[in-house]
């Protein structure tokens, strides 16, 4: 796997001070991203062991709210064998800290079992993150006055209480089952 940048200190993709990785690689190629350089699977630094020891060293602060993961697209096939591997980590090492994810894919139609992107690793990738960040970004519905999203048909999903206080009420995300029910019975307003 390759990724294009880690920030140490993010405030924008997910409450508090963050670090960040943004991996290389996206089938989505929504117009108007933000990182289309990410798009390229061969694009920056090849994720070596070393990475992934700056990034849990990174994360080691008690001002370190959690880890992000953006790019590009996590939840390419290509990227899931190797970031599970860290999540796997950051949670038995930071079990406090929470793991947001940003992904263009949406949870119930492209991750569960039976999903496009679903493959042996996601289920354990989804177990392992507190907030998913879903939905191809739609320069249509930007919104600039979003929290933690780039457009309106975004959504913001609870998978786990995430957190020491098991909460992500702040965050502004809802909870994927209740969410996913509500898409069920026609009651959602996700698009």
């Amino acid at each position: 796997m390759k990724y294009a940048q880690i920030k140490e200190y993010d405030i924008a993709d997910g409450p508090g001070v963050r670090v960040s990785l943004f991996v290389s690689g996206c089938r989505n190629a929504c117009p108007g991203c933000f990182n289309p350089e990410t798009w390229d699977f061969d694009y920056g630094k090849t994720y070596t062991l070393e990475t992934e020891d700056r990034i849990l060293r990174l994360l080691m602060p008690e001002y370190i709210e959690g880890l992000t993961l953006l790019g590009g697209e996590p939840f390419e096939p290509e990227n899931q064998s190797v970031l599970v591997g860290l999540l796997r980590k950051v949670k038995r090492i930071y079990p406090k800290k929470t793991v947001w994810c940003y992904t263009g894919y949406t949870y119930e139609r492209d991750l569960l079992q039976g999903g496009d992107k679903h493959t042996s690793h996601t289920d354990e990738m989804l177990s392992l993150i507190d907030v998913l960040v879903d939905g191809r970004f739609l320069l249509a519905e930007k919104d600039i006055t979003l929290l933690y999203r780039g457009s309106r048909n975004q959504r913001i999903l609870a998978l786990h209480a995430a957190g020491p206080e098991g909460n992500c009420e702040d965050s502004g995300a809802v909870d994927a089952e209740q969410q996913i029910a509500d898409i069920a019975k026609g009651d959602s307003n996700w698009k």
